[in-house]
C-alpha cells in the first residue's frame, strides 16, 4: 500500500515522498483498522515539513495531523465500534492508505456527514469553537474580530459564531475575499491596514467587542488589540507573518488587554476522553446540518503528493487542499 514519508526537513514538496509499505497486520487487542478516506493539508503540516513547527519528529516520519477513515476490521475487546463505521482519526501519522489505531484514537461520526468536510473536523472547527468559548463569555450580539479570516479556522469561526448569535469582523489581505466571506455568513469583512481600528469601530458602533483571534502575529496582533474593548482578550494561534506577536505597553498597562496563546494539541492532550467525544459529536452534527462547510479547492491522491504540497503552500487559494489516499469516494 501507499504512504507518505518525510525524509528531511525543507521545502515540503521536495522532502516528502510516496512510498510502498506493507499493509497493517490484523488489529490487536483494543485496536481497529481503518482505510483512510481523506486528510487535509494544514498550515501546521507545512511548518512541520519545513522543520519550523513547535516540535520536530524523528526522521523518517509519516505525516498527517488529521483524517477521516472507515473501519475495516476490529480487534478483541473493541465493543463500541464496528466494521463500516466512519471515524475521525486522532493519530498524527495519517497520510497512508490504511493503519491500525487504538480504539481511543478514533471517534465515530455520522455516516451521513460529508467525508471531505469531516476530514477537517479535528483541527479547524475545534480550534474555532474552543477559541470562541474558552477565553471570554460571549453574549448574544457581541463582536468577535479575527484576521486570516479566509482560512479554514476563519471559515469555521464565522459559521459557528453566526449560529450562536455572535457577530464577526473579519480581516483579510485582499478585496477579492470580501464577498465570499460575506456569502459564508460574515457580519463584516475588512482589508487589513494601518487604520483598521477606526474602520472596525465604525462597524461595531461601540457595541462590545471583547475577543480578537490572531493567526498572523507581528504587528497584526497590535492592530487587533486596538480593535477590541478595554479588558479584552487577544488569542493568538498562528504566525503567518513569521514574526513574534507585538503588543504595546499602553494596550497592556492602561487598557488591560490580555494576550494569550492557543495550541490545540496541548488542549486535546489534557482533555478527558468523554469531553473529546462530546466536543466532536457536537461539531460533527454541525457538519451534517450544514453549519460548518469549509471550501475545498482540490483533492490529490498520495502519488501526487508533490503537486498537492505545492498547491497547499500557494498563496491566494480559495479553499483547502486534501489528500484522498484511497481515491475520491
Amino acid at each position: 500500500m501507499k504512504a507518505i514519508e518525510l525524509r528531511d526537513f525543507g521545502t515540503p514538496h521536495e522532502v516528502c515522498h510516496c512510498i510502498d509499505i506493507d499493509p497493517p497486520p490484523p488489529p490487536g487487542k483494543g485496536e481497529v483498522t481503518i482505510d483512510v478516506l481523506a486528510c487535509p493539508i494544514n498550515p501546521a503540516e507545512i511548518l512541520l515539513l519545513q522543520g519550523k513547527y513547535a516540535s520536530k519528529p524523528p526522521l523518517p516520519y509519516r505525516p498527517g495531523i488529521e483524517a477521516v477513515g472507515r473501519i475495516t476490521a476490529v480487534g478483541e475487546d473493541v465493543t463500541d465500534l464496528a466494521v463500516g463505521t466512519k471515524v475521525v482519526s486522532f493519530s498524527r501519522q495519517n497520510w497512508q492508505q490504511s493503519l491500525n489505531l487504538s480504539q481511543n484514537e478514533v471517534i465515530a461520526v455520522p455516516d451521513t456527514a460529508n467525508t471531505n468536510q469531516i476530514a477537517m473536523l479535528k483541527v479547524n472547527p475545534a480550534t474555532a469553537w474552543l477559541m470562541l468559548t474558552e477565553y471570554r463569555k460571549l453574549n448574544q450580539g457581541d463582536w468577535v474580530i479575527q484576521n486570516a479570516a479566509n482560512s479554514g479556522v476563519g471559515h469555521s469561526l464565522i459559521q459557528l459564531a453566526k449560529a450562536n448569535g455572535w457577530r464577526t469582523v473579519n480581516v483579510v489581505r485582499r478585496e477579492a475575499l470580501i464577498q465570499p466571506l460575506l456569502d459564508a455568513g460574515a457580519t463584516a469583512v475588512l482589508v487589513d491596514g494601518p487604520d483598521l481600528a477606526e474602520r472596525c469601530k465604525a462597524i461595531t458602533g461601540g457595541d462590545p467587542a471583547p475577543l480578537a483571534i490572531d493567526a498572523v502575529a507581528g504587528t497584526a496582533t497590535q492592530r487587533l488589540a486596538d480593535c477590541i474593548d478595554d479588558d479584552g482578550t487577544v488569542v493568538n494561534y498562528g504566525m503567518l507573518s513569521g514574526d513574534s506577536c507585538q503588543i504595546t505597553p499602553e494596550q497592556v498597562v492602561f487598557r488591560s488587554i490580555t494576550l494569550t496563546g492557543f495550541w490545540l494539541a496541548k488542549i486535546l492532550g489534557a482533555m478527558p476522553r468523554e469531553q473529546q467525544v462530546k466536543l466532536y459529536g457536537e461539531l460533527s452534527r454541525q457538519v451534517v446540518n450544514g453549519t460548518i462547510d469549509t471550501p475545498i479547492e482540490a483533492t490529490y491522491e498520495l502519488d501526487q503528493i508533490a503537486s498537492a504540497l505545492e498547491h497547499a503552500a500557494r498563496g491566494g487559494r480559495s479553499g483547502k487542499v486534501l489528500l484522498v489516499p484511497n481515491g475520491n469516494t
